[in-house]
């Protein structure tokens, strides 16, 4: 899945939304049944490596991608796993879009 949102902020203001977002992600997220927590992430130049876990239940999916953070835009580039097929793509789509615009407020 990518996503692109478009950012007004400078392109160190936008990665540094970025890591914050990954930092508080560290501290694991509860959205309902589904916990997310962060196996790795690394910065080379403007791009974000990242690995993630959602669980539900016993379940566990890992979520691989890249975040890259351009002077314009923020593209985030992620394989969900198996959750592709769980959860609509465009309810995954908004939901992300919203929060990445919600860091860049």
């Amino acid at each position: 899945m990518r996503i692109t949102v478009a950012h007004r902020k400078t392109k160190a203001q936008a990665a540094a939304a970025v890591d914050r977002a990954f930092v508080d992600l560290s501290n694991g997220l509860a959205v309902g049944p589904l916990t997310v927590t962060v196996q790795h992430q690394s910065w080379s130049g403007s791009t974000l490596t990242f690995s993630l876990v959602a669980q539900m239940g016993l379940l566990k999916n890992p979520i691989r991608g890249t975040v890259e953070v351009t002077d314009e835009n923020i593209t985030i580039d992620a394989d969900l796993g198996f959750l592709n097929n769980l959860l609509p793509e465009e309810k995954v789509r908004n939901i992300v879009e919203m929060r990445v615009r919600g860091l860049l407020t």
